[in-house]
């Protein structure tokens, strides 16, 4: 992919090989008062204690390892593939829904980080939180995808980054919101059925955006799709299934097959038409 010497995102929240500690702690004698206080109305003074010194402590974020050249080029190219993303979509939404772009903040972490969605940690691998409009992403996917799941190349972590934007796009059209509020109210299974269908609709949209960025800034170099094809072909739910248990469930996928996620990842590629991204209502996806 070309990428370098190019603009990248400033949307972007690096908070690699960070920790919090707490400083401090110590409570002052009007907390232990207002403490009192609570134990005598009928309160759990411990909760209240435990809630003083959490809040009396100032937490610092601390540097804990230097960063390697090759890992501060990775994130350069993740700022660059965000900022793509984000040209791509603020036209795309004025000419085809006339209607502006929220641009998301993607997250950079080291190991874990705290989200609006819960705990995030590498080994959950990168994803979109709607509750706080972040996408996070550990840099260590980058070696995941050629060492774990066979799918190395600069455009297959691309098509990552590409496909965690998507679902901010759902979120922001509504789309995620529909069918989250259908758990719990229908079967599981049924309910897995929509998520397949949310994740391939999000392939459509990452290859949306490879069609468009690349009429309008020329990135495609020879074999990328390819990178990108294996990339949505390794993390197919029958293929991870088969890898991790030896066999298929397919009424527990949550993502779709390989074969699924690169069919509807080429449409949006072929196509860059958003008329034609509604898995919802598709029979044979």
């Amino acid at each position: 992919m070309r990428w370098q010497g190019r603009q990248k995102s400033q949307n972007v929240d690096d908070r690699r090989g960070r920790r919090r500690t707490s400083m401090g702690g110590r409570l002052s004698i009007g907390a232990l008062i207002i403490a009192l206080i609570a134990f005598f109305l009928g309160g759990d003074p411990s909760q209240l204690l435990n809630l003083l010194q959490e809040q009396g402590g100032a937490a610092t974020q601390v540097q804990t390892q230097p960063r390697s050249e090759q890992e501060e080029a990775l994130a350069d190219f993740v700022k660059v593939v965000l900022q793509d993303t984000e040209d791509v979509w603020n036209r795309v939404f004025r000419e085809q829904l006339g209607r502006e772009y929220d641009e998301p903040t993607l997250v950079l972490f080291t190991d874990s980080d705290q989200s609006a969605c819960g705990f995030a940690s590498a080994a959950s691998g990168p994803f979109y939180c709607p509750a706080d409009r972040q996408v996070y992403i550990d840099l260590i996917f980058y070696q995941e995808l050629g060492r774990r799941f066979g799918a190395p190349g600069d455009f297959a972590m691309a098509y990552v980054v590409a496909h965690e934007v998507a679902h901010h796009i759902q979120n922001q059209l509504g789309i995620s919101g529909q069918v989250s509020r259908q758990r719990g109210r229908i079967p599981q299974a049924d309910y897995n059925d929509l998520s397949v269908r949310l994740e391939l609709q999000a392939d459509f949209l990452a290859g949306v955006w490879a069609h468009h960025a690349q009429k309008m800034k020329n990135i495609l170099e020879e074999g990328d799709i390819e990178e990108a094809l294996r990339a949505a072909h390794a993390i197919g739910d029958d293929n991870i299934q088969k890898r991790s248990q030896g066999y298929v469930v397919p009424e527990s996928f949550t993502h779709g097959t390989s074969e699924q996620r690169m069919r509807w990842f080429k449409k949006g590629l072929t196509t860059g038409d958003l008329k034609q991204m509604d898995t919802f209502n598709t029979r044979n996806l």
